[in-house]
């Protein structure tokens, strides 16, 4: 999996103009899913979201995890996280199907909820325009490919 995480003031994704997941202070994950990965995939990339000390503490230093911060979390899945970009037109071939990225991609959202989190998504599949304010600004890019 591949995450670009924006740590955000507010944040909201709209689907044909109709807003479908909004959230306070937190991270706006940009979310891929890669072929080979699975439900401990996602069960590591929430441990390390959630343990991430990336917001400030009282004297205006990271060192507050997401819980710690009382953030919350805007889910939006991204297939082009896995794109070829060797050619002037980019190939898709390295995300996961549909089929297979879809549950993972609402399990990373389940398990964050299950953490306590505030979790708003957008729609899986759709066009999204989505509109966030990042803090800091503060961004990371987290891959479970490093991490095996």
């Amino acid at each position: 999996m591949r995450a670009v995480l924006q740590r955000v003031s507010h944040a909201r994704v709209f689907v044909e103009g109709q807003e479908v997941g909004s959230i306070g202070m937190g991270w706006t994950i940009l979310l891929g899913v890669g072929p080979e990965d699975d439900e401990q995939t996602a069960a590591g990339l929430v441990d390390r979201i959630a343990g991430l000390r990336a917001f400030d503490d009282p004297e205006g230093k990271m060192n507050l995890a997401a819980a710690d911060a009382g953030a919350e979390m805007l889910v939006v899945s991204q297939f082009t996280l896995y794109a070829d970009l060797r050619g002037r037109r980019p190939g898709f071939s390295r995300a996961a199907s549909p089929d297979r990225a879809e549950p993972l991609v609402e399990r990373v959202c389940e398990l964050l909820r299950q953490r306590g989190f505030t979790v708003g998504s957008g729609r899986f599949g759709a066009m999204m325009d989505v509109e966030l304010t990042n803090q800091g600004p503060v961004t990371f890019v987290l891959s479970t490919d490093a991490w095996s």
